[in-house]
């Protein structure tokens, strides 16, 4: 199996992990909706991103170059926060509690090195929530739709 197929295999199993870990831990912030369309919201998302995460994922949400595989110390770039990106597939829930409380703790995982920070007493969770609605901003309208989508689908799941 070459390089590539091997980080791309791992890297869609630690995502499934990280979204079946999410719903079975129930890690959740309560009314963590993103409001994309509250501009004041977004401006303070936009003000906030640009000082904890544009020096790795980009002050135009691009991500790190060869995001998809491992650097030299093998860890994986910061990925693209843009259409381009993965970040739309994740819910609302799943990507504040990726921010708040970070991949290993999220997943659960040990020995697992990542360049991501945890923001848990750095931001609080309303400016984690405006900094995610200003990411969900950019995104193109059928992104948006999709993303929303996939938010109702997981909600209705956790009613059964």
């Amino acid at each position: 199996m070459n390089r590539s197929l091997l980080v791309l295999t791992i890297s869609v199993g630690v995502l499934a992990f990280l979204s079946g870990a999410l719903y079975f831990t129930q890690i959740k912030a309560e009314g963590a909706l993103l409001r994309p369309g509250d501009s004041k919201v977004v401006a303070l998302g936009q003000s906030l991103y640009q000082d904890n995460c544009a020096s790795c994922h980009g002050s135009n949400l691009e991500g790190q170059p060869d995001w998809q595989s491992q650097n030299e110390q093998g860890r994986l770039p910061a990925p693209p926060h843009d259409e381009n990106g993965h970040t739309w597939h994740h819910t609302d829930d799943l990507l504040f509690g990726l921010t708040k409380f970070g991949i290993v703790k999220i997943a659960k995982l040990k020995n697992y090195e990542t360049d991501m920070p945890a923001y848990e007493g750095i931001l609080t969770d309303d400016e984690i929530i405006a900094v995610l609605s200003f990411i969900k901003s950019k995104w193109p309208k059928e992104i948006r739709d999709m993303h929303d989508q996939r938010n109702r689908i997981t909600a209705e799941r956790e009613k059964q």
